[in-house]
């Protein structure tokens, strides 16, 4: 089976925050930041697959410190783990202000891409730095947790009406 170091799939974009990215607590707007992850996180799914990946979930969104006015926002994205069709990439913001070059950690998070063609086969992920070997680590347990939360999700679905809302309905 092909393998790929961690440190191959890293995807790194930089952001200078602007007052046109804050919201009403003066700190970037959470929808924002949202976005900035699927975008980052999407190429190093992509630089495993080598084909087209779907979103399937962002989960653990750990918004640690907020970003102000004047901070640059590191966004970091590795993959931290594969399954059969799944892809699993960990981001970090590294949040700098600019004035004093203070840097801080302002946001982690774990999304999950699925691959679209089953017959594609996802290489071994090698971690090669320290932190890299720490997240990449818990990834089983994740996965199982995620497998299971999916289940759940299913049952959940499942109760839920598709009835127009405005329709009469029966309480």
């Amino acid at each position: 089976m092909e393998s790929l170091k961690v440190s191959q799939t890293l995807s790194v974009s930089n952001h200078r925050v602007f007052s046109s990215d804050l919201n009403e607590h003066a700190t970037v707007f959470g929808g924002k930041i949202l976005a900035a992850i699927d975008d980052n996180s999407s190429i190093p799914a992509s630089r495993v697959a080598r084909i087209e990946t779907v979103t399937a979930s962002v989960d653990q969104v750990n918004f640690i410190l907020p970003f102000r006015l004047q901070d640059s926002m590191c966004t970091e994205s590795y993959v931290s783990g594969v399954g059969h069709r799944s892809i699993e990439v960990f981001t970090k913001i590294i949040g700098e202000h600019l004035k004093t070059g203070e840097r801080f950690l302002g946001l982690t998070c774990f999304s999950s891409f699925v691959v679209m063609a089953p017959e594609i086969v996802l290489p071994q992920i090698v971690p090669d730095r320290d932190e890299y070997r720490f997240v990449c680590q818990g990834y089983p347990a994740r996965q199982a947790e995620r497998m299971a939360k999916l289940k759940r999700q299913e049952q959940f679905n499942q109760q839920i009406s598709l009835e127009f809302p405005w329709q009469d309905q029966q309480i």
